[in-house]
């Protein structure tokens, strides 16, 4: 039978160990912990059967994670099981287990809110690892004062400390408490707009992939602003000293500011109309790529040799760029010899075509040509043009097969590739030496 001062005294007011102890060895704590156990297996069966039923494989999903117990799904179910058993088992028996597991699953479920959010926001920032870090600090801090009953001691304190600001009072309680209400909206619309980022881009490719990347940064930027004017105003900041702000913003923009607005712009003109989308292979201040990201500030464009161009918006759109697959993925090259002029004319172009087409990555249609180009101070000139699907994969290796196969050819029929021949004239009596 549980001591009568066991059930007086609630384990969120205890500060002696020994109550603590008293109240956590009675035999009511093993039904308890049973409930709790039973609570822990019945989150996780819903969870894998939600997570079944959706068919969720995504490893970056918010709501399920890499493994079932990553995703926030598992800690709110979880933290709801605890509250209707903790409701049931405060009808027949003293709380000891529940007043500790309660605040631990809040705890919980805040860190791996925070830490999801952040890692799929923010997949390549380093900053995430120490948001994590302090998110859960302040979190496993908060309940171990909510459990030892220190946290309302310790927010009567901090309210007592208090100043004015202009005609509002404020103290370090509510500027506390705005700060996590502001970090809460922050994440909720990160939340959002990276719920909608993943949905938008989820099955889109070409041209489609840039626009929906184009709405789902403006929503992300929209969705960032109203959670940063809701963060404000939860501080207790008053939003209408924000429009002398919003003036020196504009005269900054105006100003210093000019050319970083109008790359930003740039970025989502180009977006919106389509004339560069990702995967295109363009020709932009002698720089030649795949265009890899478009973003709000700056294109990236990957080279065949692996190298990365960071190009400003602004200059993909106030300069002359060349986008080789715009019209279709399909790249023209040539190839240039010259044979003496006693050679078999038809034998040499059909040398040429064959050892164009003996390359597989060469197209069939539209079919390689051959022409005399001109007669050449040297010999007759000869150029060989064809196309190429796949220029992703490389252009000079394929041009050098090409070049060793006709040269291979020309040498297996004994035709001359001339070198080069000047005639220099002399003046008669001239010295010679």
């Amino acid at each position: 039978m549980a001591s009568t001062s066991a059930k007086a005294v609630p384990l969120s007011r205890i500060h002696d160990l020994e109550d603590w102890v008293a109240a956590l060895t009675q035999p009511s704590a093993l039904m308890e912990l049973a409930s709790l156990l039973l609570c822990i297996g019945l989150a996780w069966t819903l969870g894998w059967l939600l997570r079944r039923s959706l068919g969720a494989s995504d490893k970056r999903s918010i709501w399920f994670g890499q493994r079932l117990v990553d995703g926030v799904l598992f800690p709110l179910l979880l933290l709801c099981l605890a509250f209707a058993a903790r409701a049931l088992v405060a009808r027949w028996l003293p709380l000891a287990v529940f007043q500790i597991a309660v605040p631990v699953l809040v705890s919980l479920l805040v860190i791996r809110v925070g830490v999801k959010v952040l890692q799929a926001a923010f997949t390549e920032t380093p900053l995430v690892r120490l948001l994590e870090h302090t998110i859960s600090w302040l979190a496993w801090g908060a309940v171990v004062l909510w459990v030892s009953g220190l946290l309302p001691i310790m927010l009567e304190e901090l309210d007592q400390i208090h100043w004015k600001v202009g005609g509002t009072s404020m103290s370090v309680r509510t500027l506390i408490e705005g700060t996590l209400t502001a970090g809460a909206v922050l994440l909720f619309t990160l939340w959002i707009s990276a719920a909608i980022e993943a949905r938008l881009l989820q099955s889109a490719t070409g041209g489609e992939l840039s626009l929906r990347k184009a709405l789902s940064n403006a929503t992300r930027v929209v969705l960032m602003f109203v959670g940063l004017l809701l963060a404000l105003s939860a501080v207790g900041v008053d939003l209408t000293a924000l429009s002398v702000l919003g003036g020196a913003i504009g005269v900054g923009v105006g100003f210093g500011l000019q050319k970083l607005a109008a790359n930003y712009v740039s970025g989502f003109v180009i977006l919106a109309e389509r004339s560069m989308r990702i995967g295109d292979n363009v020709k932009v201040d002698g720089f030649e790529g795949c265009i890899t990201q478009i973003n709000a500030r700056y294109t990236v464009v990957r080279s065949v040799a692996g190298r990365e161009s960071i190009v400003p918006n602004e200059m993909l759109i106030t300069s002359r760029v060349e986008n080789l697959s715009l019209a279709d993925t399909n790249v023209l090259q040539t190839a240039q010899v010259a044979v003496g002029y006693d050679s078999d004319v038809e034998l040499v172009m059909r040398l040429l075509l064959e050892a164009v087409l003996s390359q597989p990555r060469v197209l069939r249609e539209p079919e390689p040509s051959v022409a005399m180009s001109n007669f050449g101070a040297d010999g007759l000139e000869f150029v060989v043009g064809y196309w190429i699907a796949d220029p992703e994969n490389g252009a000079g290796g394929l041009k050098s097969l090409i070049n060793l196969g006709i040269l291979k050819a020309l040498r297996a029929h004994q035709i001359e590739i001339p070198y080069p021949q000047r005639v220099i004239h002399t003046k008669a009596g001239s010295p010679t030496s």
